[in-house]
């Protein structure tokens, strides 16, 4: 089957040049992993809770009535008498304000400079995670990580530009991507129930091509991620 997270994720890059800051790039790559958990159909409970409007994707990524951190995607109890909206030509989920989470998703992309942003990446996941199980103690937490392989890369922020060149702070891709997913996941795999790592290859340059590491493997590995967060649901909820 095809994932919608995974071609969401793909469309970051592919006929897109990637600017890295933009907070609503990890937005758009989480919003649609409830979609894809609901077309495995594992959970009936879960599929129960979209059918019936009674779970929604929060699109302002914060529960009603707290203050906390936001993520970057979040499912979970509708706030009652408030109409959720539907986009069925994008979302089987519907959409609204939540009153708790039931399922949240952090998504951090590695595409250039990893190491240096090591401390930080890490350390915004662990507090992201913890803030979704200050909002319900069941939630289930889902990090999400995007790490670069390619062999150069043009990096992009506000009028900055630049192209890697292998030396000192400008390392390639791929010079990094699998040390930095080993210290990441080291650090931060327990603070969640499921990390997802996304191998890629991605230059950032003309013709923005854009290519997984090992596509049958990550489809094996993102497939059995969505098994597992089902049957959290069925536990839990």
């Amino acid at each position: 089957m095809a994932y919608k997270l995974l071609d969401a994720f793909k469309r970051l890059f592919q006929g897109n040049e990637y600017r890295h800051r933009d907070s609503t790039q990890g937005d758009f790559v989480a919003s649609f992993l409830i979609d894809d958990v609901y077309s495995l159909n594992r959970s009936a409970k879960l599929k129960a809770a979209v059918d019936s409007r009674r779970s929604v994707l929060n699109v302002r990524n914060k529960t009603v009535g707290r203050a906390h951190r936001r993520g970057d995607g979040s499912f979970g109890a509708a706030v009652p008498n408030v109409q959720p909206a539907l986009i069925p030509e994008t979302y089987v989920v519907a959409l609204g304000d939540v009153a708790s989470i039931e399922i949240g998703a952090e998504v951090k992309i590695f595409a250039k400079a990893m190491i240096k942003q090591l401390d930080r990446v890490g350390t915004d996941m662990i507090n992201q995670s913890e803030e979704f199980k200050r909002s319900n103690t069941a939630a289930i937490r889902v990090g999400i990580v995007g790490v670069n392989f390619a062999s150069v890369y043009r990096g992009l922020e506000g009028e900055r530009e630049y192209i890697t060149t292998g030396k000192g702070g400008y390392a390639h891709p791929i010079q990094e991507g699998a040390q930095a997913e080993q210290r990441l996941v080291a650090r931060v795999s327990s603070h969640f129930d499921e990390l997802i790592v996304l191998r890629f290859v991605a230059t950032n340059m003309p013709p923005l091509e854009f290519a997984w590491l090992d596509e049958k493997q990550l489809t094996k590995e993102y497939g059995a991620a969505l098994v597992r967060i089902s049957a959290l649901y069925e536990t839990r909820f």
